[in-house]
């Protein structure tokens, strides 16, 4: 089930993580099958054993995707949506979706698989829409700082056309007083 919080800015969804996986593209309904081949024949560490088909909290807000463990509340993982590239529920397995996401400190992605019997599509759908508003939410604060930076230039050349208009004004009037 999911929640919402007070400012409905963010909302959570237990569900349960099948893995992580690193993967060569940042996109495509084959990088999920084949990210999901590969859970299921790789021998993975004893960390991420511990994480590895466990209930987590999905938890998803305008600035990223977090996974929390379900008891403890410890932060497993965090996406940046802006590092969010791509996100599909597994053609093969309805129940399974998974995004893909660029790590913020290195050159690779990740692949992040869940299950969940009734609401992989919603996820698929909502991860999409808080996507799309974070992305309109940057092109904003992009055109925000496009006209900030248009009037710190306007504002500019007034400055130097006040100083040229107070100069010509105290030349004329220096020259008026020597008569």
């Amino acid at each position: 089930m999911s929640d919402t919080s007070e400012d409905d800015h963010e909302i959570t969804f237990r569900v349960k993580f099948l893995g992580r996986v690193e993967v060569l593209r940042p996109e495509g309904l084959q990088i999920l099958e084949e990210a999901a081949l590969s859970l299921k024949t790789a021998d993975v560490t004893s960390s991420e054993k511990a994480a590895k088909n466990s209930k987590v909290h999905l938890f998803l807000s305008r600035s990223g995707i977090d996974l929390l463990e379900n008891k403890t509340k410890f932060l497993l993982y965090s996406c940046p949506l802006p590092t969010v590239s791509f996100c599909a529920v597994l053609p093969s397995v309805p129940k399974v979706f998974g995004f893909v996401a660029k790590h913020p400190a290195a050159d690779m992605y990740h692949c992040y698989l869940f299950q969940s019997r009734k609401f992989s599509h919603v996820l698929v759908s909502v991860i999409g829409d808080a996507f799309r508003a974070s992305q309109k939410e940057n092109s904003v604060q992009g055109g925000k700082d496009l006209i900030v930076e248009a009037l710190r230039h306007k504002n500019n050349m007034l400055q130097r056309e006040n100083a040229e208009l107070k100069r010509k004004l105290s030349a004329q009037t220096d020259s008026s007083l020597s008569f």
